[in-house]
């Protein structure tokens, strides 16, 4: 009968890893650091919150930076890699040339105050530092505070050829965005509470360009773009902008953490395509409809798929270590 059992269970684990190979929840756990660095979730909220004194941009990149690793090899800090001679990182690849150094900034000054504590030298991983650093940003615009499963290592690799169709694109459509998500893990429902992430978030004009200037050969304006806006947008962002040029992604409340992403979504005001179609399509639009009414189902939403990410890709054992240098591999 026990053998039965441990069949059962083994092969429950084994379809388990086989569904869904992005995610592994196993040995992360809350106060992981209880017995090596106690202190570990105050002294990086401190550092995080000095940061984020000094610039608001700490926070929508500290999140993109945490979310563009975790979709990438996992949830391991490989993001962080410098590029070196003969060796392109992550970080390099085009489509995170966008991430705003501040992010990256925040995860170093989260590891030197750590580190400065001499029973925490070397004791915390930059993948944790990551995951804790972007509950604390979330936390500090305003969205929902929540406990952090830790206990990952950082990762051993980092290649810009890693990256290539990993990332979701502005222009993806819902079965695109679903399936990317599934990839990892993530159901539709998480997949549109992270996307409310965009509620802090900003932009470079390059990146939805197409929308206000050349949507199609009838229209150059997206007619699923309120033509108010739209207005607005050509207006900030002119054919031939300076490419560094970049708007916030939520007209109304750009520095709060809030459901007024989903209230945007219905009026039209989804900067990228990818946002708007949330709404557009039949199959998102009512979870749309009902956390732009109820922000309190969205903030336990979030929590959930926040928490459910931080799971993908986990290093553990010889598969990872900790770095002393979050930019550069032991």
């Amino acid at each position: 009968m026990n053998r039965f059992i441990n069949l059962v269970f083994f092969l429950s684990v084994s379809l388990s890893s086989c569904l869904f190979p992005g995610t592994a929840s196993v040995k992360l756990r809350r106060n992981y650091y209880h017995k090596t660095c106690p202190n570990v979730e105050n002294i990086v909220r401190a550092a995080v919150t000095k940061k984020f004194q000094q610039t608001f941009v700490t926070a929508p990149a500290t999140i993109r930076l945490f979310f563009h690793d975790c979709f990438v090899q996992g949830c391991d800090a490989s993001i962080m890699i410098a590029s070196s001679d003969g060796s392109k990182a992550e970080k390099d690849h085009p489509d995170n040339l966008s991430l705003a150094g501040d992010g990256f900034d925040t995860v170093i000054k989260a590891k030197e105050a750590v580190d400065a504590v001499p029973s925490c030298r070397n004791k915390v991983s930059c993948a944790d530092i990551l995951a804790m650093a972007t509950r604390d940003v979330i936390a500090l615009v305003g969205g929902p505070s929540y406990e952090v499963e830790l206990g990952r290592l950082d990762g051993l690799s980092s290649t810009a050829g890693s990256v290539d169709g990993k990332l979701p694109q502005p222009f993806f459509n819902l079965n695109q965005l679903n399936s990317l998500f599934a990839a990892n893990g993530l159901t539709q429902k998480n997949m549109i509470a992270l996307s409310a992430a965009h509620t802090v978030g900003f932009s470079h004009c390059s990146k939805f360009a197409n929308r206000i200037h050349n949507f199609s050969r009838e229209t150059a304006v997206d007619p699923a773009l309120n033509q108010g806006y739209a207005a607005q947008l050509r207006g900030m962002c002119p054919k031939n902008v300076d490419t560094r040029i970049a708007i916030d992604m939520d007209p109304k409340t750009p520095r709060k953490f809030d459901n007024v992403y989903f209230q945007n979504l219905k009026k039209g005001k989804g900067l990228f395509s990818s946002d708007q179609v949330l709404f557009h399509d039949p199959r998102s639009k009512p979870t749309v409809n009902n956390w732009a009414n109820d922000s309190h189902a969205f903030k336990r939403a979030f929590i959930a798929a926040i928490t459910k990410l931080g799971r993908v890709g986990v290093k553990t054992g010889k598969n990872g270590n900790i770095r002393r240098n979050c930019a550069a591999f032991n």
